[in-house]
């Protein structure tokens, strides 16, 4: 598999013209812009703007939702491949080595943006305004990519990345909402999941729920998944998760002659003590205190 190091190469491995900066670069696209023709991975982050008219975008082995203008995220080292793609309309891509970063707040702050993390079907869709605002930035960033570099360059071109990740939080946050509306509450349909994972006997096989056992299932990347629920119900999915066991917990200790032993098992945990610990985050009490407050 193909893996770039440097600017240069995937510009010039693409056709590019070469890049004014080693470690930061952009190219605008008209109708055709590939990045080669199979799967690389590189040391850059990339961050995209594009409608697709045909073609496919693989990213993390997975196709991303390209029904409408949109924007990608590709952080540093995840597989994508771009197949016979041709745009609807003008595009624009940005090539951000991670050495770039180095010493800005933006080399801890990137890693904070979960929807670098996102995979299938969760690319961020743009209304056209949504869309002017992206371009605008671009059009700040090209301006100053191409003026004589000075010292104030990389922290103005920064500055401008910083409001495009800003204002893509602020559009998934949109998005989230609008798309819960159209397919229904993700709380629901993870809940759903997560019993069924209790009703199928899989905690004794499998051991404690993961988030990225019940996102695979509902064919969401985990940030993505986690993101949604947050926005929903204002908890992340490990955060639903703990507080189904605690509640299948107390149920437990309230109906069942087990010992509080037995319960932590066949609830899928090895270790008492996080068990114990878990369960008195959650209500305040220890499992020996709920089940003798409820016996008294």
């Amino acid at each position: 598999m193909q893996h770039f190091k440097k600017l240069a190469d995937i510009h010039r491995f693409n056709g590019f013209p070469m890049p004014e900066n080693p470690l930061f670069s952009i190219h605008r696209c008209t109708q055709t812009c590939g990045l080669g023709d199979r799967e690389f991975t590189s040391d850059f982050y990339m961050i995209g703007l594009k409608k697709l008219k045909s073609g496919v975008i693989m990213y993390g082995r997975t196709k991303y939702d390209n029904d409408s203008g949109s924007m990608i995220f590709i952080k540093p080292r995840q597989i994508i491949e771009f197949k016979n793609v041709e745009y609807d309309e003008d595009a624009f891509i940005i090539f951000i080595h991670e050495d770039f970063l180095h010493g800005h707040f933006l080399h801890t702050e990137i890693s904070k943006y979960a929807f670098f993390d996102y995979e299938t079907n969760e690319a961020l869709h743009l209304s056209p305004s949504e869309e002017q605002i992206m371009w605008d930035l671009y059009r700040k960033i090209d301006t100053e990519y191409h003026n004589n570099t000075d010292e104030y360059s990389r922290d103005i071109i920064l500055t401008h990345i910083d409001s495009i990740l800003k204002y893509s939080r602020r559009f998934y946050k949109r998005q989230f909402i609008n798309r819960t509306e159209l397919s229904g509450k993700t709380v629901s349909k993870f809940n759903e999941a997560l019993a069924a994972y209790f009703e199928n006997g899989l905690l004794l096989t499998q051991g404690l729920p993961s988030v990225n056992a019940l996102a695979t299932q509902l064919n969401l990347s985990t940030r993505y998944l986690s993101d949604m629920l947050k926005q929903e119900t204002g908890k992340t999915a490990i955060e639903l998760i703990h507080i189904y066991l605690v509640n299948e917990a107390k149920n437990r200790l309230k109906t069942n002659d087990q010992s509080i032993s037995e319960i932590a098992y066949d609830l899928g945990f090895e270790n008492l003590p996080y068990f114990s610990r878990l369960f008195k985050k959650e209500t305040g009490v220890s499992p020996v205190q709920f089940k003798k407050g409820l016996v008294n």
